[in-house]
């Protein structure tokens, strides 16, 4: 189980840091909207993953939240970038 664990954690790190090299060199906001997910999202699986190992029910909510939330911060973002078109 470890080894799955430290497999899936380094390739969400990768992600990670892919997506901060990313943002530096993103021309417009959208795709700096869209690589923030990206991060966003990667570091919520690096923390199901320690759930998962930890058998934290705490951890669990905390993801099921921290989902919620940045699915809400997705749409809010695009409705300011699109500047409340449709």
């Amino acid at each position: 189980m470890t080894v799955v664990f430290w497999i899936g954690v380094a390739v969400l790190a990768v992600s990670v840091a892919v997506g901060f090299a990313r943002i530096a060199t993103a021309e417009d906001s959208g795709s700096r909207a869209v690589v923030g997910d990206l991060i966003y999202f990667s570091t919520i699986g690096i923390l199901v993953l320690i759930g998962m190992v930890k058998r934290s029910a705490v951890i669990a909510d905390l993801v099921m939240i921290g989902s919620i939330l940045g699915v809400l911060a997705t749409i809010a973002l695009s409705r300011i970038l699109t500047r409340g078109r449709r």
